[in-house]
């Protein structure tokens, strides 16, 4: 699978990749220390963008967005002949990289969900990656930047010799941090959304069948109702009434320019 092959998906440009290609440009960015912004999209993901064009651009500006569920694959079937045959969720996704990372011995960086959930989370990483070196963990503060705190959390990572950051904060919180906080480490990272939960345990994986037919939707609903709802009855609709839209020419979808400029505030 070549790189750099964005596709327009309600206006949200995302990588027609694999899990062999974006691993590489993740591995590629630590060893030339240089700066990555990287987070895979599910419907949800897609849909922050499409109902706020200031996020819309961006994610227009990361380096690597996947198709993190089955209908953002399908769409990029469609609407551009992508021919992927498998999406490139992000706790899968997650893995991969930590098995390189683990080979190259390449330190990581854990940032964002709570003290019980990296408690658990990290010999979870240890057993599944016995050489894998963790640089730092620091959990979410769970409220907005304070003036000045973006530089400092910067030099905590930087000083831990940390060579990738996985983020951890939910949708659309860890990609407003990951585009903010990029300009200020000279390292790839990865928005990894419930990965932090998954390998820890603390949430349970759709059976296979489900995940491949896309319907991990329905099994999350299943289990957090009343959190989720409004993400899947309101919004999973809307993506495919819009997709149908842009596929028959009826809605452009015109992305916007990719952003530039930090935001005033966001979450840590």
């Amino acid at each position: 699978m070549t790189t750099g092959s964005k596709r327009n998906v309600l206006g949200v440009l995302v990588d027609a990749t694999d899990y062999a290609a974006a691993t590489e440009q993740v591995v590629a960015a630590a060893q030339d220390r240089r700066p990555l912004a990287l987070t895979a999209l599910a419907v949800h993901g897609v849909m922050t963008g499409v109902l706020d064009r200031a996020h819309n651009a961006r994610l227009n500006s990361f380096d690597v967005v996947t198709p993190d569920g089955q209908p953002v694959r399908w769409a990029l079937n469609l609407l551009h002949g992508a021919g992927l045959t498998d999406r490139v969720y992000g706790p899968t996704l997650t893995l991969h990289v930590l098995s390189r990372f683990a080979d190259e011995g390449l330190p990581v960086y854990l940032y964002g969900s709570t003290e019980e959930t990296l408690a658990r989370l990290i010999p979870a990483l240890e057993r599944m990656f016995p050489a894998l070196k963790i640089a730092g963990v620091e959990p979410s503060k769970f409220r907005a930047v304070q003036p000045g705190e973006d530089a400092e959390i910067a030099d905590r990572i930087r000083a831990s010799g940390a060579r990738l950051v996985l983020v951890g904060l939910g949708c659309p919180r860890q990609e407003v941090f990951t585009y903010a906080m990029r300009p200020l480490l000279d390292m790839p990272m990865m928005a990894v959304g419930a990965a932090f939960d998954y390998h820890a345990g603390l949430l349970r994986q759709p059976p296979p069948w489900m995940q491949r037919v896309g319907l991990e939707w329905l099994w999350r609903l299943g289990l957090e109702p009343k959190r989720l709802w409004r993400r899947y009855v309101i919004l999973n609709p809307v993506y495919l009434t819009r997709m149908t839209a842009q596929k028959l020419g009826l809605w452009k979808a015109q992305p916007p320019a990719p952003a530039t400029e930090r935001p005033a505030t966001f979450a840590v």
